[in-house]
């Protein structure tokens, strides 16, 4: 018998995630996305996965361009979260027009300033992974690590702080 999608869905949303922003720069623009579906694969070699949908612009462009920065949201910018999960959505540069930013020294990707941490990647391999791949990705820098600011969450399908409270709308 088949898994009920929903039931699928409703199950995994039990699961609280963190919540990160991956960016790609390519000669025309920056892309961006959010994924929650990020893990730490190994320490040496330092590598991360990230779950992409297949057909989706930004794995286009990141299997084409091979370099990316992952940023780890902080809670306060859940607003930020929201903006790069809306489809049919504008350049990254003008979605964080208010957001201090800057670039990733190998990838030459968005990373935000007051994150929790940002790694800078290069794209090892891409495998598909039913209606998604995953994007396995080298860590080839760390741009920025605070450590004291609480990261992004979300559970359920809401945004939400460390604590569980609704996270900032910042």
């Amino acid at each position: 018998m088949p898994v009920d999608r929903n039931e699928f869905a409703a199950a995994l949303a039990q699961y609280a995630a963190g919540v990160c922003l991956l960016t790609v720069r390519d000669d025309i623009d920056d892309v961006g996305t959010t994924v929650s579906s990020v893990m730490s694969v190994s320490a040496s070699p330092p590598l991360v996965a990230v779950g992409l949908t297949a057909d989706g612009y930004p794995a286009e462009v990141l299997e084409a361009v091979g370099t990316c920065a992952l940023t780890v949201l902080a809670a306060p910018q859940a607003i930020v979260a929201s903006r790069f999960s809306s489809a049919g959505r504008p350049s990254a540069r003008h979605l964080l027009e208010t957001v201090p930013w800057t670039r990733a020294a190998t990838s030459d990707a968005i990373v935000l300033s007051e994150a929790p941490a940002a790694l800078d990647c290069r794209l090892d391999r891409l495998v598909e992974a039913g209606d998604h791949v995953l994007a396995l990705l080298e860590v080839v820098g760390v741009p920025v690590l605070n450590p004291a600011v609480p990261p992004l969450l979300r559970l359920r399908g809401r945004f939400m702080d460390e604590t569980g409270a609704p996270a900032g709308r910042g």
